[in-house]
């Protein structure tokens, strides 16, 4: 079976969501609930009007009143401001794990879900950096570039979201992560020539852990099996195979057999006519030092 979902522009790992909003149909929603009940509880029991506990922690009254009813997902920083304020002597503060998860949009949290149990994972990219490479700076400019504009809470948000699926690299047993990337795609200064050689320095880094290779398709190869866009492959520790696509506003997630095993076959293509892994790390080093 095949799902799709919305996303939009930028994204190419299913980070980009509309906006910063409990998702219907999603476990975070009784979290964001709980924690919200909590905070009202907390301001009441010390006496503050929701514009009162409003000016005492920065905020405006609406935005206290969309928190309070759980409408809004609360911050770190807002949840020790509130701490603090409301003498809940750490209770609040303590919430700030279980709100961590809730704040990723459901895509990814589901994204990463899969990867935590992938035993190999392979992402082809002619867009962009794959998500799990990118630094943060890379990642800010990324999502600085998405038109109509983020507001600074989703942009926060997404940024965030982008950088806590790399956890992926220090999971133990660690899975096998290959990557293939366009040589346009290192060559593309988002974020400025700066930003890009810290990035490109960055996929050097990478590409020394003992389970992630790095390969490169240059512009002059006559033969390429991912002309039809980026994708992404994950074995599973159960067995199984899925896919996951994104092209401007479609994130899809593939699961029928024939469909991922097509996506298999070109990926596995797609590495052997990228360069090798040893060459392909010589390759960035040389656009590294042109750039």
């Amino acid at each position: 079976m095949s799902i799709d979902s919305g996303s939009t522009d930028y994204t190419t790992d299913g980070a980009d969501e509309p906006d910063w909003e409990p998702e219907g149909g999603d476990d975070s929603g009784a979290v964001i609930a709980a924690v919200a009940r909590q905070i009202k509880l907390w301001r009441e029991a010390a006496g503050l009007k929701q514009v009162e506990f409003g000016t005492a922690v920065g905020y405006g009254e609406n935005q206290i009143y969309k928190l309070e009813a759980g409408k809004r997902i609360p911050r770190p920083e807002f949840l020790d401001r509130a701490d603090e304020v409301l003498g809940a002597g750490g209770k609040l503060s303590a919430m700030k794990k279980d709100v961590q998860e809730a704040r990723y949009p459901k895509k990814v949290r589901d994204l990463a879900k899969l990867e935590a149990e992938a035993v190999e994972l392979g992402a082809y990219g002619n867009v962009v950096i794959h998500g799990l490479l990118q630094t943060e700076e890379y990642a800010r400019a990324l999502f600085g570039l998405r038109r109509p504009a983020y507001e600074e809470d989703e942009f926060e948000r997404l940024v965030a979201a982008r950088m806590g699926r790399q956890e992926v690299f220090g999971l133990r047993p660690a899975p096998l992560l290959t990557f293939v990337q366009e040589e346009a795609v290192l060559r593309r200064p988002i974020g400025g020539k700066m930003v890009l050689r810290r990035q490109l320095e960055h996929l050097l880094d990478i590409a020394e852990l003992r389970h992630v290779e790095i390969q490169v398709m240059p512009t002059e190869a006559e033969e390429h099996a991912g002309l039809g866009g980026s994708l992404q492959v994950l074995k599973l520790k159960d067995g199984t195979t899925v896919g996951h696509n994104e092209v401007q506003l479609i994130s899809r997630l593939i699961s029928n057999p024939k469909e991922v095993q097509i996506l298999e076959m070109r990926y596995g293509m797609i590495r052997s006519q990228a360069l090798r892994p040893r060459e392909s790390l010589a390759f960035i080093e040389k656009v590294l030092g042109e750039t």
